[in-house]
């Protein structure tokens, strides 16, 4: 499976930002997938994830409220909508895609990874 992130940017504390991932495999929707971020120093860190069918969703508790994350298996591709976005969010951010029945936070149970997009928050 290749993914492809879009959307990272520059912004300023307090605006928005959409990423999109999109999948090359025609089964994306067999995958759970996950949203994770690398700041310069610090280790990956997982953001937030979705069930294949995109009914069910977990977050980092610090984004939660502000990131929502959704799919849509007709495109192949998952998004991660970023709002009051915060200086502390600044990072390179991931998609990655599991093909485990159950729901991880560990990036070490995710078998395919996009390249990153930076996303960077000024304050």
């Amino acid at each position: 499976v290749q993914l492809v992130e879009s959307g990272g940017g520059l912004v300023q504390a307090g605006e928005s930002l959409r990423l999109s991932c999109a999948a090359s495999e025609r089964t994306f929707s067999n995958y759970r997938m996950g949203w994770f971020r690398q700041a310069p120093g610090k280790e990956r860190e997982f953001v937030g994830a979705i069930s294949s069918s995109g009914k069910t969703t977990y977050y980092l508790d610090s984004v939660k409220g502000r990131f929502t994350i959704s799919r849509d298996n007709a495109k192949n591709t998952v998004y991660l909508q970023m709002n009051s976005l915060k200086p502390e969010d600044t990072a390179v951010y991931y998609c990655a895609a599991s093909n485990r029945y159950y729901h991880t936070r560990d990036p070490t149970y995710y078998d395919y990874w996009g390249q990153g997009t930076q996303v960077t928050v000024s304050s």
